[in-house]
């Protein structure tokens, strides 16, 4: 299997199945000096964690993450950084009786079809749990942008349809604290009740929920990005789009963009206290593939989970005869409380990359 190591200058490869002994990740490309510790990635993962509420699945895992190489005495040493999380609470039991029986909405057929056999407990590679190893890197990835003054906040602004009032001016940091507040990451508390309320019915009904999360980026300099195929947002939108469940990015005015005129989406140029600023910020911070200076701004639309216990139609592989399913276990009810972490470790990691790219892009 290939396709597992993302990044040019800072390279994530992940590894490890749902069910397997362990899930982790390791991280080349960043640079020494760079002050590291357990202590500095444990923060994010406790946000990604599950068990943590019912919203999410109830399986119980500590998350904790061991550095195995990359670092002495507390500081990056410029060699791989090797990060290991120990699987606790893996329970395989529920797939069993479903082994030859693939989940509509999920991997299961596809990964059959193309390697001929697959880990069925848990879903293996294609399960959720794989995302541990991307954000305990994004967490590397943050602390680093962070000495440049590059700051990511991401939050829920929709679920089952119910849409958050979110001003154009509010501080990200604002936002994101506020996000970490509430049940469903909403930083709305009037939508996220109703959000929180509308789920307790749907989990009831055995049945999930969709929604959209945004991913704000500040103080991203100007200059980043390639122009040709290694666009900042072409490259955004592929790591974005590469979460499990995600099914749509935007960046920027996204799809609105197609029902504006161009003296609707293009931002005014102009001086702000004697420096050059954009009146507004339809392009989501890059043009051209290349960072403006503005803050960048990233959509995900997340689909329902795809495991619900309602009864629904499948086939039998073993005895290629129609069949029907019940997914048992421990799920979450709904995926976009819990991938906010996810996406903001993906934004980061192409931040991270095209900084360090940046640097050779002159002298």
């Amino acid at each position: 299997m290939s396709g597992n190591t993302f990044g040019t200058a800072f390279r994530l490869t992940t590894w490890g199945e749902s069910h397997g002994r362990a899930v982790g990740a390791v991280v080349d490309g960043c640079p020494a000096g760079l002050a590291l510790s357990e202590a500095d990635i444990q923060p994010e993962l406790d946000r990604r964690r599950p068990g943590q509420s019912r919203t999410t699945t109830q399986r119980k895992e500590a998350d904790l993450v061991e550095i195995l190489s990359g670092t002495f005495e507390g500081v990056t040493t410029g060699t791989p950084i090797s990060l290991l999380v120990w699987n606790r609470d893996a329970d395989s039991s529920a797939y069993d009786a479903i082994r030859d029986r693939p989940r509509p909405g999920h991997a299961d057929y596809t990964y059959m079809a193309k390697y001929g056999l697959r880990d069925h407990r848990g879903g293996g590679r294609a399960s959720a749990r794989e995302t541990v190893g991307r954000v305990a890197a994004g967490a590397i990835a943050k602390k680093l942008l962070r000495q440049d003054g590059i700051y990511i906040a991401g939050y829920v602004t929709e679920l089952g349809g119910i849409r958050a009032c979110l001003s154009e001016n509010s501080d990200i940091m604002d936002l994101r604290a506020a996000a970490e507040g509430s049940i469903v990451r909403c930083p709305d508390p009037e939508a996220g009740a109703k959000m929180a309320e509308l789920l307790d019915i749907v989990r009831k009904e055995g049945d999930s929920l969709g929604g959209v999360v945004e991913i704000v980026a500040s103080g991203v300099p100007l200059g980043l990005g390639e122009p040709v195929f290694d666009k900042l947002d072409a490259e955004l939108a592929g790591a974005l789009m590469g979460i499990g469940a995600v099914k749509s990015v935007e960046i920027g005015a996204g799809l609105k963009s197609a029902r504006l005129r161009g003296s609707e989406m293009n931002d005014p140029i102009i001086l702000r206290e004697g420096r050059i600023d954009f009146e507004s910020n339809n392009a989501g911070g890059i043009l051209g593939g290349i960072s403006t200076g503005a803050p960048i701004i990233c959509r995900i639309g997340v689909k329902p989970t795809p495991s619900i216990s309602r009864r629904q139609r499948t086939v039998d592989l073993s005895l290629i005869e129609a069949a029907e399913i019940e997914i048992k276990g421990r799920h979450d009810p709904t995926i976009p409380p819990r991938i906010v972490p996810v996406a903001e470790a993906m934004v980061a990691l192409v931040l991270a990359d095209h900084l360090l790219r940046n640097r050779a892009a002159r002298v």
